[in-house]
């Protein structure tokens, strides 16, 4: 007989036994298709089992004496079908974790959230000593997201972006909704940039649904290497064509040039991150800081060319 087999079968036998106080082993050997032998060898392996603590009420108490003498089984003790405790920082956890799923959540996901963060509240007998902040966006135009990438249909966006100084009307295909260092993006197909875009959520003044079917267009790229809490940041002087990095990455400042471009601070946990980043946008930066930032952004350039001789 092999482990996974009788584990398998103890956590059965468990809630099984529970529920009888007297059972005979022939019973129990039937219920289970396996031989009475084998249901005191299972009984023999339960009487070692229990919760962490080494107290006569952690372990699970059986009769073997009686199993073994009379063929009836009678569990006396089981530790593991007591109700579940969190501690309050299990209960804090769980209950920050739900709420950053409820922030971003649209209908009847938001609701269900909402009911497990009050039951999860009450339970604890407190209130939340720190509420998760989300940048999160309005209700409806959560919900009319979540319907449109339900669906895989085109949204027009009505979007107050930040870099750009100004409202457009980007009509994209939807992917998902994603956190990002304390606010929720929407990460789309940007049809008139023809690129993958993120709109921050609270921007998004309105969601229509276009009624057209959204395209498949792969997977869109992960943001990654950027962090709020890095002490490292780098500062780029973008073209106007460029503003989309302060809504794509986490950015500390972004600042508006006279002649429509963008100047952003960005933290930078990972240098590697930022070489991709200045290589991906190439003419379209003026002005790197740290200047060995763009150097090696240039050497990477050099090796690659290099590679092609």
């Amino acid at each position: 007989m092999t482990a996974a087999p009788q584990v398998a079968r103890l956590l059965i036998l468990v809630p099984y036994l529970q529920q009888r106080e007297y059972v005979d082993v022939a019973e129990v050997a039937a219920d289970f298709n396996i031989k009475p032998r084998q249901v005191l060898d299972d009984l023999q392996v339960l009487v070692m089992c229990g919760l962490p603590g080494g107290l006569p009420d952690d372990l699970i108490e059986i009769d073997l004496d009686l199993a073994r003498e009379e063929g009836l089984i009678h569990m006396r003790n089981s530790p593991l079908t007591r109700p579940l405790r969190f501690t309050r920082d299990e209960a804090v956890s769980l209950i920050v974790a739900v709420e950053a799923v409820r922030e971003v959540a649209d209908g009847p996901t938001a609701q269900a959230a909402q009911s497990v963060i009050d039951k999860l509240s009450g339970l604890m007998g407190e209130a939340l000593p720190v509420r998760l902040e989300v940048a999160a966006g309005g209700d409806d135009v959560r919900d009319r997201l979540g319907e449109a990438i339900d669906q895989g249909l085109q949204v027009r966006l009505t979007y107050d972006g930040l870099a750009r100084r100004g409202t457009t009307t980007p009509v994209v295909d939807p992917t998902r909704v994603e956190v990002r260092d304390g606010a929720s993006y929407l990460v789309a197909w940007a049809l008139d940039r023809g690129d993958w875009r993120s709109y921050r959520l609270d921007r998004i003044a309105d969601a229509e649904l276009t009624g057209q079917p959204a395209k498949d267009h792969g997977a869109p790229p992960v943001a990654s290497g950027s962090f709020e809490d890095t002490p490292d940041t780098a500062t780029l002087d973008l073209d106007a064509s460029a503003a989309w990095v302060a809504e794509y990455y986490p950015v500390r400042g972004v600042t508006a040039l006279p002649d429509g471009g963008v100047q952003v601070v960005l933290p930078v946990a990972d240098p590697g991150f930022l070489t991709g980043l200045i290589l991906r946008l190439g003419p379209q930066i003026r002005f790197v800081d740290p200047p060995s930032a763009a150097a090696d952004a240039l050497a990477e350039a050099r090796a690659f060319l290099g590679q092609l001789d």
